[in-house]
């Protein structure tokens, strides 16, 4: 078959200019996207580490306001710690949540520990029925109480798709300054952490409301995938801007041949 003058004719500098500009700017962001995904997964695979340190150490004592301005989330986050004092569950918050028991509430309540300082407690899910504290079947601990549980850091703002507002009492993330502040707490006297409570050590499984033990401690982790992925655009769109150069090369040397006298 023969090959018609068409398909011998170069593409013009504009077409080419243009071609290889938007591949130029897709080879960027490939590359760019797996280098993010490797980081991501850096940071992925340390926090499982991390996970796996904390959870089952031995519990430490809940940090005080003199530690409050060094803790990180990198360091400390998912401690296990263990604090004493009194709930004041006249002040609980109710956060959204949804969970393997399905949609419901975080039950959060100031404790005011024995050291003087507030921390809020994460004491468990409640299912929307039981939203209200004479709904649950479990009688509210009272009189001074020891809690073992994991340093979560303050989640500020809300969710991805909707924003707390502590006027109304709508709370779709635990952001334990705002949360203190419509509870009437100073935030001087506050810890910036609150703690999931988990079920001690030997007690078997929780069956009271709120439920405890229902913190997030399994991850995804696909980001080598991903990362291969936009690695392997990369890599054909830099082969396809290979090819256009040699396919370039091939047509003007054609269109030269056929237009020598």
């Amino acid at each position: 078959m023969t090959l018609t003058k068409q398909q011998h004719t170069p593409r013009s500098s504009r077409t080419l200019a243009a071609i290889f500009i938007a591949a130029a700017f897709a080879l960027a962001g490939f590359l760019s996207l797996g280098v993010w995904q490797v980081e991501r997964l850096a940071w992925k695979e340390a926090l499982l580490a991390r996970v796996a340190r904390h959870v089952h150490a031995v519990p430490a004592p809940a940090p005080g306001p003199a530690d409050w301005p060094h803790l990180q989330r990198e360091a400390d986050e998912y401690r296990r710690l263990s604090v004493r004092g009194r709930f004041a569950h006249e002040r609980e918050t109710l956060v959204r949540a949804s969970t393997e028991l399905g949609s419901g509430y975080w039950v959060l309540t100031p404790l005011q520990t024995d050291q003087g300082f507030w921390v809020l407690v994460n004491r468990g899910f409640v299912p929307t029925e039981m939203s209200a504290r004479a709904a649950r079947q479990t009688p509210e601990p009272v009189g001074e109480q020891t809690v073992i549980g994991l340093l979560r850091l303050s989640e500020p703002g809300g969710s991805l798709l909707q924003k707390n507002d502590a006027v109304h009492g709508r709370w779709y993330s635990r952001d334990v300054p705002a949360m203190a502040a419509a509870q009437g707490l100073s935030a001087q006297a506050v810890a910036p952490y609150f703690i999931d409570a988990v079920v001690p050590d030997g007690q078997g499984a929780d069956t009271s409301w709120p439920r405890r033990g229902l913190t997030v401690l399994q991850f995804s982790n696909n980001h080598l995938v991903y990362a291969l992925t936009w690695f392997a655009l990369a890599a054909m769109t830099a082969g396809a801007m290979g090819y256009l150069v040699a396919d370039e090369r091939r047509l003007r040397r054609l269109s030269g041949q056929r237009n020598k006298p």
